[in-house]
């Protein structure tokens, strides 16, 4: 099998035209091409109005070492990487330890899916409710007012990722190919299969619900075990005199102690109780970086006319995304965070008396507003010194703020771009008309945001406006507040996956520090489950 990568054609070219355009690019005849398949596909819209497709095909050649020889020092053309998954291991026959996985997100479903999968029938522990469960609390959020601080968009099967964009793509380095591995599961739990090949593929919430739970039912299948409405309440460590630890097992919060000496800790980036109890307990926690900014909406069709000029609204391009940065003159960095096109800003508190927001969107992308975070960039050093969990305080502080400024009710903070630039509060909407639900309440976002914030806002946003014409846009909607970017900590480990400092614990996906969007999350899981199983298999 040959791997031949670049190859570029026109937007609307017809199905036919893929064959001939391989036989021209390598010099092949009809008989030498026996087969051949779209790895992945992926666009260039550089030029408006010419916007072309970009092409890596896996082929069947006749000969293939003719091929490669006359195609000798062509970068586009080599032999096509194998990325079949292997496990590393197979659960010993009679072993008697389970290992604990703590959190559904997609890093804790990763890691038990594996494990399982490798026989060692693991046991997973989950605060919140089962998905469909926690689905109708999320929309008792949104729809009523009334949080569940256990059940929500932050806790619950399926991780934060559940209500977003359900985008399935990352930058990570990934040479054992894990992120085949993990699109490939979600293709057998029902994602549609041309996730394997866009260049960015998303599956939006409404499939993730399902997704996730027949995820579920093949880790069961397999041996391992899923309890829901389990909260952690303590990781049982034995310490020595030189502070080394040793995880013996966990207490939930009924008083129900299970002995465990493998736990992976995958809660998500919002758990901030289970911060504290792990700090208290001794182990190793250090400040990072993260964001703070708001959520930005335009209406779809102007991104989609900027990006893709006569060509928006074509059926391959879909909803238009963007990605933005610029450099500020007070030093820090504004930028797009969680793009989503066609889709909707959402309810993301997870404590009350606290307004937190995120982006999420259905697989059509079809809402009439595409948002985006709009976030600059934030360092312990300077923002937050002096603690490892001061950037949970730190965050705690604006998201208290942004609640009063709502109204006290769950309602957000909103502000039309317009006034925000000119620096005076809005009294009402204009043309485009805010998504969030419950509600926004019409003010000034500077309440709500450090100064340096809104300083690096209003230079960033004239900025963005020359590279998509009309983010500027007077009425566009600003919604405060984002602060769950990632998480403020990081909880480390060694070259094991173990903490630096606690034998045993896992510290795995974004709530330690790992991982950062579904993708990511799910393949630090897969890596993690590969430690569990190793060292398990040697203890056996």
């Amino acid at each position: 099998m040959l791997r031949l990568n670049d190859l570029k054609l026109p937007l609307d070219h017809p199905a036919a035209a893929l064959r001939p355009a391989i036989l021209r690019r390598l010099g092949l005849g009809e008989a030498d091409l026996l087969a051949f398949k779209v790895f992945r596909r992926s666009y260039d819209a550089r030029k408006k109005s010419a916007i072309t497709l970009i092409y890596a095909l896996d082929l069947e050649v006749r000969d293939e070492a003719a091929v490669l020889a006359a195609h000798r020092g062509d970068r586009h053309l080599l032999p096509a990487p194998d990325t079949a998954y292997r496990f590393v291991a197979r659960a010993p026959a009679g072993l008697k330890e389970r290992p604990v996985v703590i959190g559904t997100g997609p890093c804790g479903l990763f890691a038990g899916l594996v494990l399982a999968q490798m026989g060692f029938r693991p046991l997973i522990l989950e605060r919140g409710k089962a998905v469909r469960e926690r689905t109708k609390d999320t929309w008792g959020l949104w729809r009523q007012g009334k949080l569940n601080p256990e059940s929500n968009v932050q806790f619950g099967e399926g991780g934060a990722g559940t209500f977003s964009d359900g985008k399935l793509y990352s930058q990570i380095k990934d040479p054992r190919h894990y992120g085949r591995k993990v699109l490939e599961e979600f293709v057998k739990a029902g994602a549609p299969e041309e996730i394997l090949t866009v260049s960015k593929p998303h599956i939006g919430t409404f499939r993730l619900v399902s997704m996730v739970e027949k995820m579920r039912a093949t880790l069961t299948a397999l041996g391992g075990e899923v309890r829901f409405g389990c909260k952690v309440e303590e990781i049982a460590i034995e310490r020595r005199a030189d502070g080394r630890g040793q995880v013996r097992g966990v207490v939930l919060a009924g008083g129900e102690r299970l002995a465990a000496e493998h736990v992976v800790l995958a809660v998500g980036h919002s758990a901030r109780d289970t911060f504290q109890m792990l700090y208290d307990r001794g182990v190793f926690i250090e400040a990072k970086p993260f964001s703070i900014g708001v959520r930005i909406e335009h209406p779809q069709a102007l991104i989609d006319r900027a990006r893709f000029g006569p060509a928006a609204g074509h059926p391959l391009l879909g909803a238009a995304d963007y990605k933005l940065v610029h450099h500020c003159a007070n030093g820090r960095s504004a930028y797009s965070f969680c793009m989503c096109p066609g889709g909707q800003v959402v309810a993301a508190t997870s404590e009350e008396g606290r307004v937190v927001t995120n982006g999420m969107s259905q697989y059509s992308r079809a809402e009439r507003n595409a948002n985006s975070g709009i976030v600059v960039g934030i360092t312990p050093e300077t923002d937050y010194p002096g603690h490892p969990l001061a950037g949970i305080d730190f965050q705690r502080r604006w998201e208290s703020a942004a609640f009063v400024a709502g109204g006290g009710s769950y309602a957000a903070p909103a502000q039309r771009v317009g006034d925000f630039l000119a620096g005076r509060p809005s009294t009402a909407g204009g043309k485009v008309e805010p998504s969030y639900t419950p509600g926004v309440h019409w003010t000034d976002l500077a309440l709500c945001l450090p100064d340096f914030v809104v300083a690096a806002l209003r230079e960033a946003l004239p900025a963005f406006d020359r590279q998509i014409p009309g983010f500027a846009l007077a009425d566009a909607v600003m919604t405060g507040v984002e602060t769950r970017t990632s998480s403020p900590i990081r909880i480390k480990r060694g070259d094991d996956f173990q903490s630096v400092n606690t034998g045993g614990l896992y510290p795995a996906g974004e709530g330690a520090g790992y991982a950062g969007g579904i993708l990511s999350a799910g393949v630090d899981g897969i890596k993690v489950a590969e430690a569990v199983a190793l060292a398990l298999a040697r203890t056996a």
